[in-house]
């Protein structure tokens, strides 16, 4: 099956001096970017979803367009050679995306998703309506979250619908 690379949110505002700091940051970075390298070195399509609030919505608490913080990490970007940038303004990476045409581009049939905020846009990604059509992964060791009891209620939610697979094993 064509797999697909999903990074979700790996901008600046989750890390050490931007407005809404994660757990674990530093090591789920350079686990997203082994595997960016281990995929890009297979010939698996990176797809980079960054998250923009929706100033009809008003000013958000973070992830403002023209700030520092909306902007996917340095690492990511040097990482990433041949990536494609999905914009999206809700959890579900689908939702008033082209992501499904990127991926159908690309002719994938298998996605594994990885990225901040494990109890939000990682997993209503994973569980979207729009992703039923594929076989959908999450790369656990690839995700973060506030803390590590939320990563962990939020794997153990979606348990029932979605296989895990370690970053190493998957790509």
């Amino acid at each position: 099956m064509k797999k697909a690379l999903l990074v979700i949110d790996l901008q600046n505002d989750y890390f050490a001096g931007g407005k809404f700091p994660l757990w674990n940051t530093e090591k789920t970075l350079d686990n997203i970017e082994k595997a960016i390298i281990k995929a890009e070195r297979n010939n698996v399509p990176v797809i980079i979803i960054q998250h923009i609030a929706d100033i009809s919505q008003g000013i958000a608490p973070f992830f403002n367009e023209g700030t520092e913080g909306v902007d996917v990490h340095p690492r990511i970007l040097k990482a990433t050679l041949n990536g494609n940038v999905v914009i999206k303004s809700y959890a579900d990476s689908f939702y008033k995306t082209n992501l499904d045409e990127v991926l159908s581009e690309f002719g994938v049939e298998e996605l594994l998703v990885c990225g901040m905020m494990t109890q939000n846009c990682v997993t209503h990604t994973a569980i979207s309506k729009s992703a039923e059509k594929y076989s959908v992964k999450i790369l656990p060791d690839c995700c973060t979250t506030v803390n590590e009891h939320i990563h962990l209620i939020a794997l153990r939610a979606v348990s029932t619908r979605i296989e895990f697979v370690n970053s190493e094993e998957a790509l």
